[in-house]
């Protein structure tokens, strides 16, 4: 499922502007191009593409009409969109309302909208998913070859290869290690960022060329791939000179096209990335015996980590830190998901990437001030959930400087949990025994019994030890207990006495 609001955001702000956000709960199934002279406007589920509208009265008219036919969202040209009286009618109806730029034809966004909509209908189809997008940038790679006559590469700006065309046995070994690492290599970005690629590169619409460079680099035609502003990728060209103008434009031309295939590819991309993540979700909040497990998931066991960033960063930076962080490192298919406010990473619980002896290295030396928790082994399924509530209440006690950080297995920490959870059952404000006799005498007094009892239990048979943490002379430790016992009936030498105050007295500190 996908609702108007998250396939846009999903496609990015190039092309689309998210105006008024209407029901949240409405999915979006299909994308329907209205004819402004026909009365029909799709049927409930539909985006519904606002054609040919003359003015802000017929575009009133028309969101109303897809408000009474329950369409999931109205998309119309930027002008229309921000038109106060439309605004106030989607805001009227609670229709979303998308506002898209007037340089796109309305068949390439129906081509776009319908690519990412497919993807959410089924996520891991190959048919629906991305290899279909793939497939055109290899043709429009051939295309592009055509038009310059030399041999093409189509790359995100990532410096990530995504297509390429035929004819690259003619190129240069820095092309040749780019096509068979589908990255170009460390050498050939440091070589073109020092002549300033990459900052011209996001910085203009222009096409340029790049002389050659050491090590038999030949020189490279450049044309950037950009939608409303934002740049996506760049086609190359290994050219030996100059070309000429009428070359320059057809290759402009095709870098439009190319950038809705690129916003295509990256909102399919992020559809599954979602799709991924809430599935996730699902079967870390509670697993279900009647579904199957709709997740793909490491060879077990696994293992459910609680993971924190330093502060600063909200849940989504987090998730998107997490997993960039992961993927740097050799992790390639992170299985990341946020839940309730906090990040959860599912890793193995063997060795190697993705598995929790990597994480915790990774988060010892590369994570400065973030936070692994790690729950008990989950051997199927049934367990993840248990795993997780583990490793959430174990990364609440790093946090709050009761359990050892900044990586822990719950293990290492089964003592810190057991008492912890045991002072969660006790009610402070129905304190009774020795101990609120003692607390009351402090509140009067103003003197440090309690205190002073927490130190003589934490250190038993040991009062120099207990003395130095109080800053007092043993005789003064000594006297005080003395003075505690004629206060409150204590029994120290019976052991679940003893351990019941302690519990007592960490309840009381817990609680302020």
């Amino acid at each position: 499922m996908i609702t108007a609001p998250d396939l846009i955001v999903a496609v990015g702000p190039a092309l689309f502007e998210v105006v008024v956000t209407g029901k949240g709960d409405n999915e979006v199934r299909d994308v329907f191009l209205a004819d402004p002279q026909e009365p029909a406007t799709g049927h409930p589920g539909d985006l519904v593409l606002g054609l040919g509208l003359r003015n802000a009265e017929d575009a009133v008219e028309f969101v109303e009409r897809c408000a009474a036919g329950n369409a999931s969202g109205v998309v119309l040209r930027t002008t229309l969109a921000r038109d106060p009286a439309v605004v106030a009618a989607a805001e009227r109806w609670l229709l979303t309302l998308v506002a898209l730029q007037p340089s796109v034809a309305w068949a390439h966004v129906v081509w776009l909208l319908r690519g990412v909509i497919d993807r959410a209908a089924a996520p891991d189809s190959p048919v629906a998913g991305d290899a279909g997008v793939h497939q055109e940038l290899f043709a429009l790679a051939d295309a592009a070859r055509a038009i310059v006559d030399a041999p093409v590469t189509i790359e995100d700006n990532q410096s990530r290869v995504l297509a390429y065309s035929s004819g690259q046995d003619f190129t240069d070994p820095a092309r040749v290690s780019t096509i068979v690492g589908r990255r170009v290599p460390p050498e050939v970005i440091a070589h073109f960022r020092a002549r300033g690629v990459f900052r011209r590169l996001a910085r203009s619409s222009e096409p340029f060329l790049v002389p050659e460079g050491p090590n038999g680099i030949r020189p490279r035609l450049i044309v950037p791939v950009r939608a409303g502003g934002e740049w996506l990728g760049s086609i190359w060209a290994v050219v030996d000179g100059p070309v000429s103008d009428e070359v320059m434009a057809e290759l402009s031309n095709a870098a439009s096209v190319l950038a809705l295939h690129l916003l295509r590819l990256r909102a399919q991309a992020d559809v599954a990335r979602r799709s991924a993540i809430d599935r996730l979700r699902t079967v870390l909040r509670q697993f279900s015996p009647d579904n199957p497990l709709d997740v793909r998931l490491p060879p077990r066991p696994w293992r459910v980590v609680a993971l924190s960033s330093p502060e600063g960063y909200d849940v989504p930076q987090q998730l998107d830190l997490w997993e960039s962080t992961g993927r740097r490192h050799g992790w390639s298919d992170p299985h990341l998901a946020d839940l309730d406010g906090t990040v959860l990473a599912v890793v193995t619980d063997t060795e190697g990437p993705g598995s929790w002896p990597w994480l915790a290295k990774l988060v010892a030396d590369h994570a400065k001030g973030s936070i692994a928790a790690a729950g008990g082994p989950a051997r199927g399924p049934a367990d993840l959930p248990s795993s997780r509530a583990e490793a959430v209440e174990l990364l609440g006690l790093v946090r709050r400087g009761v359990a050892p950080g900044p990586v822990l297995r719950v293990e290492e920490a089964w003592h810190v949990l057991t008492v912890h959870r045991a002072v969660l059952s006790l009610d402070v404000n129905k304190m009774d025994g020795p101990l609120a006799t003692l607390l009351r005498h402090d509140i009067q007094h103003d003197t440090g019994f309690v205190e002073t009892l927490q130190a003589w239990l934490e250190y038993p048979g040991q009062p120099q030890r207990a003395a130095r943490e109080l800053h007092l002379h043993t005789n003064t430790l000594r006297h005080r207990m003395k003075r505690i016992g004629e206060i409150a009936a204590l029994d120290l030498s019976d052991p679940l006495e003893r351990l019941a105050l302690q519990l007592q007295i960490a309840a009381v500190r817990t609680e302020h």
